[in-house]
This record gives C-alpha cells, sequence and structure tokens, in this order.
C-alpha cells in the first residue's frame, strides 16, 4: 500500500462522462444523475482508508438522498486485488446498504479521465456538472469521533445553498489504484 494524495484537479472543470457496471449488472451513466449536486468517489473495497469512512459516507448519501447524488467507483485491477472484485463490490453494497451505486471501472479509463489516484477520492460536482471541492471527508480519517471539521458536508451545503466554497480543500489521502 502507498499513501497517495489526491491530484487536486482543477475546480471549475466538468465531470466526465462515463458509463459503468453496477453490482447488479446495469449499466449507470453520469446523465442517470438528477440532483443539484453529485459526488463521485473513486473507493476499493480492501484499502484500510477508504473502509475508515465508508460508514461516514454512507450516512452522507442517506442524509443528503434526494438532494445530492453520490456514486463510489472502483478502478482497482484485481487480479492482484481480488477483494475488489465485482462480486465482492456487491457482497460489500449489500451488507453495508449502500444508499447509492457501486460501479466497476474495469478498463480504468474513467479514474484516468477524473485524474483520481488514492481510495478514497472525492470530487463534488453542481448542478453544471462543474468541479466545486475536491478533497478530503473530513479532517479525521482514523477517528471519526475526533472529527472537527466534515469538509465534503460543508461543501455540499455550500453548493447546495449556492454559495462559494470558502475553505481550504485539502488533498484527500488513501491507498493509490491499483493500476494494471
Amino acid at each position: 500500500m502507498a499513501l497517495t494524495e489526491s491530484t487536486m484537479v482543477e475546480l471549475g472543470s466538468s465531470a466526465h462522462d462515463f458509463s459503468l457496471p453496477d453490482t447488479k449488472g446495469n449499466n449507470v451513466s453520469l446523465s442517470d444523475f438528477k440532483s443539484n449536486s453529485l459526488v463521485v468517489i473513486f473507493t476499493c473495497n480492501h484499502c484500510p482508508y477508504a473502509k475508515a469512512v465508508e460508514d461516514r459516507l454512507i450516512d452522507l448519501g442517506n442524509k443528503y438522498r434526494g438532494k445530492t447524488d453520490f456514486v463510489l467507483i472502483s478502478s482497482n485491477e484485481i487480479e492482484n486485488y481480488p477483494d475488489d472484485a465485482p462480486d465482492k463490490m456487491a457482497k460489500r453494497h449489500s451488507e453495508k446498504n449502500y444508499p447509492f451505486p457501486y460501479l466497476f471501472d474495469e478498463t480504468q479509463e474513467v479514474a484516468k479521465a477524473y485524474s483520481a489516484v488514492c481510495t478514497p477520492d472525492i470530487f463534488l460536482y453542481d448542478n453544471h456538472r462543474k468541479l466545486r471541492y475536491r478533497g478530503r471527508l473530513d479532517d479525521n480519517w482514523k477517528e471519526p469521533e475526533k472529527v472537527t471539521r466534515a469538509e465534503l458536508k460543508m461543501a455540499i451545503e455550500s453548493v447546495l445553498s449556492g454559495n462559494e466554497i470558502d475553505f481550504e480543500q485539502v488533498p484527500s489521502m488513501g491507498c493509490n489504484i491499483k493500476w494494471k
């Protein structure tokens, strides 16, 4: 596992189109998301950083249902990381009762288009699908009880209220995406 920070893609960049299979085998595309904001999260099953924030992401997905869409995308190669294979993704999606789709980017083209490099790598887009936030979930990935700044939540609130995000955006960090 190589600790990697997100690349901090330029704000205002457009969301890239995709069509990827979800855990039930249905293709999901960018155009399927209709809410005023969209959170795209590159993640996986095995990364300790991704696992540490998973329940908080589920809580946010439930809290903002109908206002903000969330989508998880796993882009890891699965030959050397079988825990990230689609059947294991489906099991995790079901066991954790994800309130959002979990997609598999087998070719890794979507991760490359988004310049995603770590798990989790988090991107928040507005209703025009322009990037407004990229960075970490909050200020304590390891100990949720010690979080003092829920930065993704703050960013979502700003976007939904039509305000600018007026705080420093700190890179997310986690395991590097496992490239082919």
